[in-house]
């Protein structure tokens, strides 16, 4: 919790100083009535009071009064609420790579079932678009509303030779760049952000770190998944042909480009690793004022206290 006018807090201490003399009364009282050495007389002079009940409402109304500062104070939580504005770009390998069965299925249906989840879990007002890499980088759905077009367009993906991360990196920020520039509008663009799936090492197209200083100069994080394990083959012509996960180049164009990297060995991590950056992509925190409840509460506590006072004391406090 958080306070947007902290200094009413300082109230508080106001109500420490008032804690402080009532126990000061009290202690005075109790000294001035050690002075009767006639504890007879003085029970006849002094009526019977409620004792512990009077100390009680009176801490019920300080509290009140207390929890009344602290609303002054304009306390606030963080909700998550969903992003009015955003572009994101899909971009998945689609190599032949994918076809390895270290994880079951194999790494290409796993990849798009959990796909089809990220596409649910972004909020409607984001725009998502979808490449595809394999050889080269293409774009088969430009950022859209339209989750129904992208979900068809995972479904109808199809594998190829070779592996051209630098290539997608590229073509996505394209994509963003021109659906940008539809949108026609002297306002500031919206954010956007690349979320790139690779199970294997840059093979043709234009270098990692031509694409890293790209997306730097276009502002543009990239998210890396590194998926698929150490132990993953493929089976080429009857040979069989390891396909490891190039983890440190993924893991860079992320570091280098401000995105988050994630890794994923079996089908249900990249579903979790595509939920997690869908809520991070998709949601952001705002502060919610909350001291309504506060203003509730103290006054209920210092009605509660004023009424427990008049029916013990016959006075309030």
């Amino acid at each position: 919790m958080t306070f947007q006018s902290p200094l009413w807090l300082l109230g508080l201490l106001v109500i420490a100083g008032l804690v402080a003399f009532y126990v000061f009364l009290q202690l005075r009282r109790k000294a001035y009535a050690a002075r009767f050495t006639n504890v007879a007389l003085l029970g006849s002079l002094v009526p019977k009071r409620p004792g512990w009940r009077r100390h009680l409402a009176f801490a019920i109304v300080a509290l009140g009064m207390a929890t009344l500062v602290v609303s002054l104070a304009v306390p606030s939580t963080e909700v998550r609420v969903p992003r009015e504005r955003a572009t994101v770009i899909m971009a998945v390998d689609v190599s032949l790579s994918m076809q390895a069965t270290d994880i079951e299925p194999d790494r290409f249906r796993a990849m798009q079932t959990a796909a089809k989840e990220f596409v649910d879990v972004l909020p409607e007002r984001i725009n998502l678009g979808l490449v595809s890499f394999a050889g080269t980088a293409t774009t088969l759905v430009p950022p859209t509303t339209d989750r129904l077009q992208v979900e068809g367009a995972i479904d109808n993906l199809d594998l190829a030779e070779s592996t051209a991360i630098g290539e997608a990196v590229f073509t996505s920020l394209t994509a963003v760049e021109n659906f940008q520039t539809s949108l026609g509008t002297t306002e500031e663009a919206p954010p956007a952000r690349i979320v790139l799936l690779s199970d294997g090492y840059n093979t043709v197209g234009r270098e990692d770190t031509q694409a890293i200083d790209a997306a730097r100069e276009a502002g543009v994080p990239v998210s890396t998944i590194a998926f698929g394990t150490d132990y993953g083959t493929l089976d080429l012509d009857g040979e069989t042909v390891p396909v490891p996960v190039d983890r440190e180049t993924l893991e860079e164009i992320a570091d280098q480009t401000g995105g988050s990297y994630s890794e994923a060995a079996s089908a249900a991590e990249l579903e979790q690793v595509y939920a997690d950056l869908g809520s991070q992509i998709g949601y952001t925190t705002e502060p919610r004022d909350v001291s309504y409840w506060f203003v509730r509460g103290g006054l209920l506590l210092a009605l509660v206290g004023a009424v427990l006072s008049l029916f013990w004391t016959n006075r309030l406090v």
